[in-house]
């Protein structure tokens, strides 16, 4: 299986999980076997600015099959689940710490990230 996580920085397994998915500028990919991570793939993402599906396209190009963030629009949702990628939202932290809750089913996510992330938006003046 191939994790894809929106991370803060370049550091891999030791970055965090990005605020905000669409404005993540690397994503890490994250290949899990037999319950174990085995290898990780830090990426750029490769435009400035991007449309609709650009980053669900950008994620089923590497390889992802989950996506896990913290906090995701809908559409992007929406354009994931089209791909056939399992999304996981409210996740934070470190992104090892992160993928091996996931992968041991014991994953804890912030039930109010909508609402954190609107609260942000309102703040910067950003409205949807």
């Amino acid at each position: 299986m191939r994790i894809a996580v929106p991370a803060v920085d370049d550091r891999g397994l030791e970055s965090e999980v990005s605020g905000h998915f669409g404005r993540a500028r690397y994503f890490v990919f994250v290949d899990v076997e037999d319950g174990e991570i085995k290898d990780f793939e830090v990426v750029e993402v490769p435009f400035e600015e991007h449309g609709p599906g650009d980053l669900p396209r950008f994620v089923k190009e590497h390889g992802g099959e989950v996506v896990i963030a913290y906090g995701m629009g809908q559409r992007a949702i929406s354009f994931f689940n089209e791909l056939g990628i399992e999304v996981v939202t409210g996740a934070y932290g470190k992104i090892r710490d992160v993928v091996e809750a996931f992968i041991h089913q014991v994953l804890e996510v912030d039930p109010h990230w909508k609402e954190k992330i609107e609260r942000e938006k309102e703040r910067e003046g950003h409205r949807h």
